[in-house]
């Protein structure tokens, strides 16, 4: 395991720096190194704290390999068992899971998911301090039979969807709330996060915040026409983006309808640019086309579709900072953590009123919010925030905090689970 720096030993007495066992499925690895940004980043910083050792499962089923690149389990058979990503150790088990499982059959999952980690328990065993499943549903459930066996006790960390959604669904709802009832804590990411754990079943003097962070050196405010020069966006004109997974969940076919509403009224061409992968990715490339066949019909007045597809962290940023707004129509969220990079870089934020968006968007103030799969409302919004001058002082009063502050509580969380008395006794 990596040694960190030992930040805090002094006030919990301890002479080593925390352990952790960090158990989750959404995690980079070498196939998909731009996945989970947030997780990877948070991690980083914990790492200069604590040792951390990673469990990062793979999914699995008999003949995956068969299936070569065609899907996603088949392209992750690449993916070697052990690795090391930003100085941490990642052990990648193979867990067994029903593709297309559902509602119904999705309490298999945990156990399967279980299995898999089984083969390593011997080598965990006396290396900890404690264990946390990050991510609700099958992460934490797994990560929590994980620590009874290893008689250590384990915190939960929440995300989104995974308590919006997944968490909610009759047929895993007994099992998470009893991972939730056990943990040390139960973390969320914003306020309605913390307050939807609670009534999962995590009691509510161990549901508690910690706020993800930004990487405050990427994302800052920025000239946006230099970063235009630099990305090759047009000069001309306003720019919306979009960050994301480009799903139907996302919004991403509202957003190409409220599109097409705010760049008819003439003036000054306004662009739409799509930075991120996913299922419907076809369907903003189609409409990047018909644009820009409309566009030579029209001699260049209307704007552009501008499909970029996944970029790296420091691009990301740069298109944040040639941006004139973000915007993100999910249908549900979490905290999203490019809102929180939108902000820190001074932009305005045009999303849905979903999850923990409301927790760090102001009405007016650093950005606008709609209901969701409401294209109309959407477009709306869209045009009302680029009329408008923002002032940048709300953006400095709203910034998240560091990566660094964020692991920090963290980990003096996950310290209070693994040497306070409550947390022992959870185990």
């Amino acid at each position: 395991m990596k040694s960190g720096v030992g930040a805090g030993m002094e006030e919990e007495g301890l002479s080593r720096p925390l352990r952790v066992l960090w158990v989750t499925r959404i995690f980079p690895n070498r196939v998909e190194p731009l996945s989970c940004a947030f997780q990877r980043q948070q991690l980083a910083a914990l790492s200069r704290r604590c040792e951390v050792e990673v469990l990062a499962a793979i999914p699995y089923h008999p003949g995956v390999s068969l299936l070569g690149g065609r899907t996603r389990p088949g392209r992750l058979t690449a993916v070697p068992e052990r690795d090391e990503i930003d100085g941490v150790p990642v052990v990648h088990p193979r867990a067994p899971y029903l593709p297309g499982a559902g509602r119904v059959l999705a309490p298999v999952n945990a156990p399967l998911y279980l299995a898999g980690l089984l083969p390593y328990v011997p080598r965990l065993r006396g290396r900890f301090d404690v264990v946390l499943g990050a991510w609700l549903y099958p992460d934490a459930c797994a990560a929590a039979l994980l620590a009874r066996m290893l008689g250590l006790p384990y915190a939960v960390k929440a995300h989104g969807t995974d308590v919006n959604v997944v968490a909610r669904w009759r047929s895993v709802r007994p099992l998470v709330g009893g991972a939730l009832r056990s943990a040390a804590y139960a973390i969320g990411v914003s306020r309605p996060m913390v307050e939807a754990l609670a009534a999962l079943g995590a009691p509510r003097d161990r549901a508690v915040l910690v706020r993800n962070g930004v990487d405050r050196a990427l994302f800052r405010p920025a000239d946006r026409r230099a970063a235009r020069r630099e990305l090759g966006l047009p000069e001309r004109g306003r720019v919306v983006t979009f960050v994301g997974n480009v799903s139907r969940e996302k919004g991403i076919h509202e957003l190409l309808r409220a599109f097409e509403t705010i760049d008819r009224d003439g003036g000054e061409p306004i662009h739409l640019v799509v930075v991120g992968d996913g299922p419907e990715w076809a369907a903003v490339e189609q409409a990047a086309l018909r644009r820009d066949r409309g566009s030579a019909e029209l001699r260049g007045e209307r704007g552009r579709i501008i499909a970029v597809g996944a970029r790296p962290l420091a691009q990301v940023a740069r298109h944040l900072a040639a941006t004139d707004l973000l915007a993100l129509p999910s249908w549900a969220e979490g905290t999203p953590n490019v809102v929180l990079e939108a902000l820190s870089a001074a932009r305005p934020v045009v999303a849905t009123r979903v999850g923990g968006i409301p927790d760090v968007v102001t009405p007016g103030r650093t950005g606008l919010l709609v209901a969701p799969r409401d294209a109309g409302a959407l477009g709306r919004a869209l045009r009302d925030a680029l009329a408008r001058t923002w002032d940048d002082g709300a953006f400095a009063e709203a910034a998240p905090p560091s990566w660094e502050e964020s692991a920090e509580a963290l980990r003096r969380l996950l310290a209070r689970a693994a040497f306070e008395e409550g947390g022992r006794a959870a185990a």
